[in-house]
């Protein structure tokens, strides 16, 4: 018998790609969201899907019978402006469904012996310089205030005999699968025009992740009883803006390939950002650099560490050298 994963709000960029990552490493997927994942071309077999309100308690419960793994990824995009109703929305996103999966699990008389939850690296706040790891403090503002929040929801919700793992995640890289998109794909067409320059100092952090990476740890948080606790999910380079934005260039094509990247000041993202993307332009101006401490700690091994070979692997030239994929 193979074993089941429940993946709570998979029907975005993460969890359709963590579906199909596990599907082939010979797991059932079960996805439980309000609407069923935007993927035309993926067959029947590769999920089932159950859905919910994220809210109470219903006959969806159903979806952990035999489950052996819950991860959840439920929360509302913080790529949106900061209106006090999306703020409202960003945490009780999070709470709420952290809350009723954990009223699920124990309802249930064999509950998964293992609940990976999303987190984020946004929790230690957009120190200019600082490099944080697991054991930095945390930050001030809307992100560090909803991070805290969210862990200390999983902290209350988590069965006794539940092993949990929490994944403190940063820019993940990836190919949105089935809706040809993603903040990656919005970054390399700006690159492709010669829009891909610098972004107000350019000094602030960009730490990322390659997708394939971001699976193998959820993977292994899974897998491997010896994994509890708060961890970083970062590539261990991180690098700055202006950093990203170059490499980025080099991959991309168009204009971008010649090195030109208008730069964009911080006055134009202050207006910008609200007006033609409809999103925050400090999610642009600020970052953090965070690393992957534990993971490497407990032997983790990253198939893509360099933004280079990531970069090379997701948009090209496939000419650059790539970390050796097994």
């Amino acid at each position: 018998m193979r074993p089941v994963i429940v993946i709570a709000g998979g029907s975005g960029f993460l969890g359709v790609s963590l579906a199909h990552h596990l599907h082939a490493q010979g797991f059932e997927v079960r996805i439980l969201s309000r609407s069923a994942p935007k993927a035309p071309t993926t067959a029947p077999a590769i999920w089932s899907h159950t859905p919910w309100d994220a809210r109470t308690l219903g006959p969806w419960t159903s979806v952990f019978a035999n489950a052996t793994g819950l991860v959840n990824l439920v929360g509302r995009t913080v790529d949106c402006i900061k209106t006090p109703n999306h703020q409202d929305e960003i945490l009780r996103s999070r709470i709420e469904a952290t809350a009723v999966l954990g009223a699920a699990l124990r309802s249930i008389a064999v509950p998964p012996p293992v609940w990976v939850q999303m987190a984020t690296a946004h929790i230690y706040g957009d120190p200019p310089s600082l490099t944080c790891d697991e054991s930095s403090p945390f930050g001030i503002g809307l992100a560090p205030t909803v991070g805290r929040a969210w862990e200390a929801a999983f902290a209350a919700a988590l069965p006794p005999s539940v092993r949990g793992v929490i994944l403190r995640t940063s820019f993940v890289l990836g190919q949105r699968r089935g809706s040809g998109g993603g903040a990656l794909a919005t970054l390399a067409k700006l690159a492709r025009l010669g829009l891909g320059g610098t972004v107000g100092s350019g000094t602030q952090g960009m730490s990322w992740i390659h997708e394939l990476d971001m699976n193998r740890i959820f993977e292994r948080s899974l897998t491997d009883p010896s994994m509890h606790g708060a961890y970083i999910a970062s590539s261990p380079n991180p690098v700055s803006n202006q950093d990203f934005m170059r490499t980025l260039r080099r991959h991309a094509g168009g204009l971008g390939t010649v090195g030109i990247g208008l730069p964009a000041a911080e006055w134009m993202v202050r207006l910008g950002a609200p007006l033609m993307l409809r999103t925050d332009p400090e999610l642009a101006l600020y970052g953090r650099y965070v690393l992957p401490k534990r993971l490497q700690a407990e032997g983790f091994e990253f198939r893509f560490a360099e933004l280079e070979s990531a970069l090379a692997d997701l948009i090209g030239p496939k000419t650059v050298a790539a970390s050796k994929v097994r």
